[in-house]
Formats: structure tokens, C-alpha cells, sequence
């Protein structure tokens, strides 16, 4: 079954600028079409003026005494009037308050899935509310609830701004999230490719360092081992000099007085 279709049933804003024929007081300070005073005239003088170069007159502050009123082209000015408004309304962030419920004994992995969903909302720049709902005698044991607030904000502290510490309401409580500054500002990621390029431009340097190092340790090995060849060579050779020398006999030498046998 189709839906009707609803009316908005609300009159049209009523334009209250007066203008031209509109303005009723019996003088006005004029302003002509380039910004440049004009001097206090009758309104009925400013009207004639106005229509002489085809434009309207309009008044633009009826508090001042006589009001100011200035010569343009109202449609165009009207046109231009919305079109600020219309680029105002668009730079401004309206701001959404979401709410993610969490118990005082919940599980790593919900845990985590509701972080994640704490966190889609602060990147989209919503505010968060947070509740720790307790159940029974859970509300006697309240720095259960602090503890996971807490740690939800620790957390995401690159996301979040605590608004509001947690407060006790009866069986709940309660903390409020805001979007960070650079959220808002649309720097987060900006910032985190900064530090991560920091980060590894400082595991690079301790790398380069760590190099340097063994490179250095490695040379001076090599330097005591070229100033211990030459000893060692000198070691060899007279090793090897002693080793070419005659045995000495232990056997005592034949003596030539001995008798020939018989």
C-alpha cells in the first residue's frame, strides 16, 4: 500500500526587507550604488534616485535613526545573500551524539568489535556516548565501569577528547567521546603518515648506526690479526730451524782402547 505523500503545510517564509514603495518613513540616509554616502534625503527624493539608474531602494538597517537605506538591485542582492547562507550552512559540522553500550564483564572480542564501532563513529565526527550497563550486585564493583572506560579512552586517544569523565546514574554509567582536533580537522592521517615516516627514518638510523659499528669491529679484528702474522711467522721459522739440528745419541761412543776379540 503506497504511503501518502506528506505536506509541508508551513507558510513560506515572508520576505520583511522593505523596499521601494514599502518604506515608510518620511526620510532616510542614502547609499548610492558604489558604497559612497549619499547624505540624509527625503524618502520620496531617495526613491527617485534610486529609479533613475534602475535599481531599488533598500533598506538595510531600520534600527539607525533615520534609517539606512542603499541603492542596488534587490533580486541580485537577494540572490547573493542566499548563496552565503547556503556556503555557511555547508562549512558547518553538525555534530551527532551516538551511543555504544558495554557490561561491566564483557568478552576481549566484543571488546574490540565495539571499539571499532566507537571508532567509525569519532572518524565520521560523531560524538559518542558511552554506557557501562550493570546488572544486580555488578553495581557494588563501580572501577569495573571506570576500567573500561578508561581504557576505552586510552585507546583512542588519537581519535577522542574525553568531554565528560565517567558519571554514576543509578545502574548506568557514563562517559562522553568527541571527536579529536586533528578529526576535525581533518589532519589524522596526515599525522600518522608523519610518525610512521619518523619512526622508520629511526629504525633506518639505528640500522646505519648498528652497521657502522659492526663494520668497525670488524676492521679493527683485521688490524690484530695483521699484527699477528709476523710473530707468527717468526715462531715457524725457528721451529723449523730447530727441528733441522742433529739428534744428540744417548749411546755412550765405541772407545779405541777396546780389545780385538779373540
Amino acid at each position: 500500500m503506497p504511503v501518502p505523500r506528506r505536506f509541508d503545510r508551513r507558510p513560506p517564509e515572508r520576505d520583511t526587507t522593505r523596499i521601494n514603495e514599502r518604506i515608510r518613513v518620511p526620510e532616510v540616509r542614502l547609499i548610492d550604488e558604489t558604497g559612497s554616502q549619499v547624505g540624509v534625503m527625503r524618502t520620496d527624493e531617495a526613491l527617485r534616485y534610486a529609479q533613475s539608474r534602475d535599481l531599488d531602494l533598500v533598506e538595510v538597517a531600520a534600527d539607525a535613526r533615520p534609517p539606512v537605506c542603499r541603492v542596488l538591485d534587490y533580486s541580485k542582492y537577494k540572490y547573493e545573500q542566499a548563496q552565503k547562507q547556503k556556503a555557511a550552512k555547508k562549512h558547518q559540522t553538525q555534530i551527532t551524539i551516538r551511543e555504544i553500550k558495554f557490561r561491566p564483564k564483557i568478552a576481549e572480542h566484543d571488546y574490540s568489535t565495539k571499539k571499532g564501532h566507537v571508532e567509525r563513529f569519532l572518524r565520521h565526527k560523531d560524538k559518542v556516548k558511552i554506557t557501562i550497563m550493570f546488572r544486580g550486585r555488578e553495581v557494588t564493583h563501580p572501577e569495573r565501569g571506570v576500567m573500561i572506560l578508561d581504557r576505552l579512552a586510552e585507546d583512542l586517544k588519537e581519535l577522542c577528547v574525553v568531554e565528560q569523565r565517567p558519571i554514576q546514574d543509578g545502574r548506568n554509567m557514563t562517559m562522553l567521546l568527541g571527536p579529536s582536533k586533528a578529526v576535525l580537522a581533518g589532519t589524522l592521517e596526515e599525522d600518522q603518515a608523519r610518525a610512521a615516516e619518523a619512526a622508520a627514518a629511526q629504525v633506518e638510523a639505528e640500522a646505519a648506526a648498528d652497521a657502522a659499528v659492526a663494520e668497525r669491529d670488524e676492521a679493527a679484528a683485521a688490524e690484530q690479526a695483521a699484527d699477528a702474522a709476523p710473530a707468527a711467522d717468526e715462531v715457524a721459522s725457528e721451529d723449523a730451524a730447530a727441528s733441522e739440528e742433529p739428534a744428540a745419541s744417548d749411546e755412550p761412543a765405541a772407545s779405541d782402547d777396546a780389545a780385538p776379540a779373540s
